[in-house]
């Protein structure tokens, strides 16, 4: 059993929609297999609460709009450090990047098939990571 073209569409966009707000490590793992409760696991972090929220903003924007959906369930949003909203086919988590390294769900999951991303997805990433070797004038 592999996660439903509802759960790829939802991960592309979701995905997507963190790219655009500039989330960090961006992730996609098919839990099909694993779980009977959703299909796909969207993972993604910031550096501070403020963007966490941004990017938590954007997604569920952009999957009410391309896709109709709403989160069933939507967790952390008051401290902002790890939202977990839940689109029933897919979890999408959104954590700062201190406690992404904490819990390290990516090491829980690593058995899972991750899902394909278009590249422009973790393009500004390469961007950053350029911009910083980069000798200054």
């Amino acid at each position: 059993m592999t996660a439903s073209d509802r759960a790829a569409q939802l991960v592309r966009i979701a995905a997507e929609a963190a790219g655009d707000k500039l989330a960090d490590d961006i992730l996609a793992y098919d839990v099909s297999e694993q779980l009977v409760i959703t299909d796909a696991f969207v993972l993604c972090s910031a550096p501070n609460d403020r963007q966490v929220r941004a990017i938590v903003d954007e997604i569920e924007k952009r999957l009410r709009e391309e896709a109709e959906a709403k989160p069933v369930r939507r967790e952390g949003e008051r401290d902002g450090r790890w939202v977990l909203l839940d689109y029933v086919d897919i979890i999408v988590h959104i954590q700062h990047e201190e406690d992404r390294l904490f819990y390290a769900l990516e090491r829980l999951w690593k058995d899972c098939p991750l899902i394909e991303l278009p590249d422009s997805v973790n393009a500004h990433a390469e961007h950053r990571a350029r911009a910083v070797g980069s000798p200054r004038d």
